[in-house]
Parts: C-alpha cells; structure tokens; sequence
C-alpha cells in the first residue's frame, strides 16, 4: 500500500537509509525486493557506540552490492547526544573515508554540532574529494554554506513545511536549484498537511511543492529539478527510462 501510494504521487524512486550496519541484510533485502528501491550502509551517530565499529574496509566491501549506492547516515547529533562524542566522531571520519575511496555519496545527519560537522568536513575534504548531503537540514545558515562551498548538496524533509519554519524557508531559498534534495525521514517530520501523520514516500511530494513555492517555481519543475540533482549525486543508480 505505501509503494502504491508513492507511485500514485509521482515519486518514481525511493532510497531506504541505513542506521545500523549490522541491519544491512535488511536494507539489501529490501531493494533486492524491489526495483524501484535502493539502499545505503552505515551507522546513525545514535548508534555510533552501539555496535562493533565498521571499518573503512567493511564498508567497502558491504557497498558493492549493485543496489547500495550511497554511505552512512553518520554525522554527529549533540541534541540527544546518544553517543560519546569523540566515538560519534571517529566512526563520521570512517564513513568519510569511505565514501572518498568508494566514490559513493556520504548522507551526513547533523544536530545542533554545526561547528564541529564544518570542521570535520572541511578537514576531510582537505584530504581529498567526496560527494555528501546534508540530509534532513535543520541546522544554521554557516553549516549550509560550508555544505555548498565543499560541493555538497542539501536535502530537506517535511519541517520545511511547518508554520514556524521561515528561518529554514529563507535558507532554502538561497540554496541553489542545482544542489537541492527532498527526502522524508520517514516514519518522522511528516510535512503539512499530514503533519503528526507516520511519514512515507508519498509525502515528499508536499515537500517538494513547498520548495517550489519557496523557488518561486512551479511543482512540475521542482519535481524534475530534484530527480534530476539525485540522480547525479546517487550517480550508482541508472537513468530513469524516457
């Protein structure tokens, strides 16, 4: 039923995202199951000290799979603070490393640790390339800025959406087309009008015509904007059929 209601929404593809590595026979079976779906492999910063420290090598290797084609989510989140900060970290600069020898993309959660996400990017980045998002953006004017100056693009979920989002609304405006995602962050932050709602697929489409209204573009060109900008970030994904 969720796979029909997203299809009946016009969302064409859908990327279900790791939050433990040891779950990743879930997210393969997942994709594996259906062909409309990808995956990606990593552990949330929630879970950084939860679980046994995926290497660089792991991740690697777990990567290949013709259905995984991005890395993390991985990042720090100072707001729960779930983890011990300096582990949190330390498995964000392995995910890096990762994405950087992969070439797959890097999907960055960050909460309210905007100085520290900046610094670490910005370090890694001096040690060579890699592709990122920002996902699920919340965080401060600085930390998009630094996203867009490093070539990362940014994603944003249904707060965009919420009545006392102008803040995120106006820095959304000055995102570049180019560079701009919607996501869910399903099962949470379901946008307006389903807000308090189980978030799905489907519901990404109000977050995209919010976007455009923002763009002062219509949701038509929002829709291809944001297909377009996926597929060249998630470049692991083949073309969709004309």
């Amino acid at each position: 039923e969720v796979f029909a209601r997203a299809k009946a929404a016009g969302v064409a593809r859908m990327i279900t995202i790791s939050t433990f590595v040891s779950r990743y026979d879930c997210y393969r079976e997942i994709a594996e199951a259906y062909d409309n779906v990808w995956f990606t492999i990593g552990t949330h910063p929630h879970q950084a000290h939860e679980e046994p420290e995926a290497s660089v090598e792991d991740l690697v290797r777990l990567s290949a799979h013709p259905r995984c084609i991005g890395i993390g989510e991985a990042g720090l989140d100072y707001h729960y603070d779930k983890a011990p900060r300096d582990t949190a970290a330390r498995v964000f600069r392995t995910h890096i490393a990762a994405a950087r020898e992969t070439g797959l993309p890097l999907v960055i959660h960050a909460r309210d640790a905007d100085e520290d996400v900046a610094t670490i990017l910005r370090e890694e980045m001096g040690k060579g390339h890699f592709k990122a998002l920002l996902h699920c953006f919340t965080a401060s004017r600085m930390l998009g800025e630094t996203g867009l100056e490093l070539g990362l693009y940014v994603s944003f979920s249904g707060v965009v959406t919420f009545k006392n989002s102008e803040e995120l609304r106006a820095i959304a405006k000055d995102v570049p087309l180019d560079r701009i995602l919607v996501e869910t962050d399903a099962p949470f932050l379901a946008p307006v009008p389903y807000r308090g709602k189980r978030n799905e697929p489907a519901y990404v489409a109000a977050t995209a015509a919010v976007l455009a209204q923002v763009k002062g573009i219509s949701a038509d060109d929002m829709a291809a904007q944001t297909t377009q900008n996926a597929l060249s970030l998630f470049s692991k994904m083949p073309p969709l059929a004309s």
